[in-house]
């Protein structure tokens, strides 16, 4: 396996292959991005451990997605079934992909542990979904550093984990080592990312502006806030779709994905 550089418009390439490849199969892709999120929300629901068995689940989560968008690239429907590709392939990559999981959820608990040593727990609360967002509390000072500790601390963490699934699933590599090549990965193609997360903004940007101008339009607030939460998942769906396209073409290996 060697690391790969790749142009900077790629990075939207990226962004396109995902929305392509998604109309492609949209029930398909879409029913199981709501499925993944169904689950998430399930396993956080648990009292005490629900959050560290969601955040461990989530890089297998993560893998079932890419593992669909590969399938659908091939022309092929895939079933709810492939959600769980890290749990079938025998218990060396089982064991592997939930060390995987458990150090993404240690991480991911200091990343918020120490948002919480900032303002006492009013972003984490927020992030987490156990408090509604005021003004005043998005505004205070405060929650700002927290917010601002958080996106410090987890952004590298999310750099080592971005292709880290697919290199221990496809790459049989270990844990570190797939955490240590992906960051490596996303630093030598520093631009392509950069472009392909401004072109994702970007259209999310564009997407909100259209459904509330649409509102505008009608006179009718409620439209968009109807409109709003269906297009914004949608677009989720297509950005983990395009998560597949940044890991195949980022690394180059003996057995190369399909292009």
């Amino acid at each position: 396996m060697k690391l790969k550089l790749v142009p900077a418009r790629t990075g939207a390439t990226w962004v396109k292959l995902g929305m392509q490849t998604f109309f492609k199969q949209p029930l398909a892709l879409a029913g199981l991005f709501f499925i993944f999120m169904a689950v998430m929300s399930v396993a956080t629901m648990l009292p005490i451990v629900g959050l560290p068995l969601a955040m461990t689940l989530l890089p297998a989560a993560t893998l079932g997605l890419m593992a669909a968008t590969r399938e659908a690239t091939q022309g092929k429907f895939p079933m709810p079934l492939i959600l769980f590709t890290a749990f079938r392939a025998g218990p060396a990559k089982v064991r592997a992909m939930l060390l995987l999981g458990a150090m993404y959820a240690g991480g991911f608990m200091l990343a918020m542990g120490g948002s919480y040593l900032v303002d006492g727990g009013g972003f984490a609360r927020l992030y987490l979904g156990g408090s509604a967002p005021t003004a005043e509390l998005m505004q205070s000072p405060g929650f700002q550093s927290a917010m601002w500790v958080f996106i410090g601390l987890h952004l590298p963490l999310s750099l080592m984990f971005w292709h880290a699934p697919a290199l221990v699933f496809w790459n049989d590599l270990t844990p570190l080592k797939s955490m240590f090549f992906s960051i490596v990965a996303c630093f030598r193609n520093f631009w392509t990312f950069t472009v392909f997360g401004f072109a994702w903004m970007g259209t999310i940007v564009v997407a909100i502006l259209v459904i509330g101008t649409l509102g505008s339009l009608f006179d009718n607030a409620a439209l968009t806030g109807t409109l709003l939460f269906p297009a914004l998942m949608l677009l989720a769906s297509m950005f983990f779709t395009s998560l597949y396209f940044t890991y195949r073409d980022s690394f180059e290996t003996e057995t190369p994905a399909e292009t």
